[in-house]
């Protein structure tokens, strides 16, 4: 995935963390997106990482995303031995009175407007976002997690299989519950590798009011926490 390079004068590279703020993402977050892909990259001799400068600025441009600029001081001519030092990321204290933030991952349109009209009843107490494949849940994941993940397993492109694998290195999830809708068995599921521990499964077909009462549930638990 990435392999040595020499990294020369006129080398436009970025390191793991100048690509974080400029994206304004975690540092892991984009050591996940490496491994996953989303970002290419290389290694210098000494083994750092280096993002090239005009991969990150088409993913933030295609994306909506943006942090703070790089300054053209920051680019790398030369290996860093401490540019990837580790640091724990930043945790942040939420409101009780903030909407549950909802990702919803699935390719099918029709099913994302039913979910959406079934959670009408909760009003602002929900906030629902959707991506179409694993490949842009991990962005608007990277952006900002959200409380609840719900996702198909049969996506285009990235599965929802290959996002959970991403998911599991990750440490800076929290708290973020994860259903799964599936229709297979659990033989199908441990032939593919087997789910993430913390995810819980439903089984397809299931209609999206059901998927709305189990929101509901944890709406509830959330205003008894």
């Amino acid at each position: 995935m990435s392999h040595v390079i020499p990294l020369g004068p006129a080398a436009r590279m970025l390191t793991t963390r100048e690509a974080a703020t400029r994206l304004g993402v975690s540092l892991r977050t984009v050591q996940l997106w490496v491994e996953a892909d989303i970002l290419p990259a290389a290694r210098t001799p000494g083994g750092h990482r280096r993002i090239p400068y005009n991969a990150v600025e088409a993913l933030a441009l295609s994306t909506g995303l943006g942090g703070e600029p790089v300054a053209k001081s920051a680019f790398r001519r030369a290996p860093d031995p401490f540019a990837e030092a580790h640091f724990a990321p930043p945790t942040q204290a939420v409101p009780a009175n903030v909407p549950m933030q909802i990702l919803l991952v699935a390719d099918d349109q029709a099913w994302q407007t039913s979910c959406q009209q079934a959670m009408l009843p909760y009003g602002s107490a929900v906030k629902l976002r959707f991506a179409e494949t694993g490949y842009l849940a991990l962005i608007q994941i990277g952006q900002k997690a959200p409380d609840l993940l719900i996702t198909h397993l049969d996506l285009p492109g990235m599965d929802g299989m290959a996002m959970l694998r991403t998911l599991e290195r990750c440490e800076s999830i929290g708290n973020m519950r994860i259903l799964v809708l599936t229709a297979c068995s659990d033989h199908d599921l441990a032939r593919r590798g087997g789910l993430p521990s913390f995810a819980e499964v439903v089984s397809l077909p299931v209609t999206a009011e059901a998927v709305a009462v189990r929101v509901g549930r944890w709406l509830l638990g959330q205003r008894v926490s």
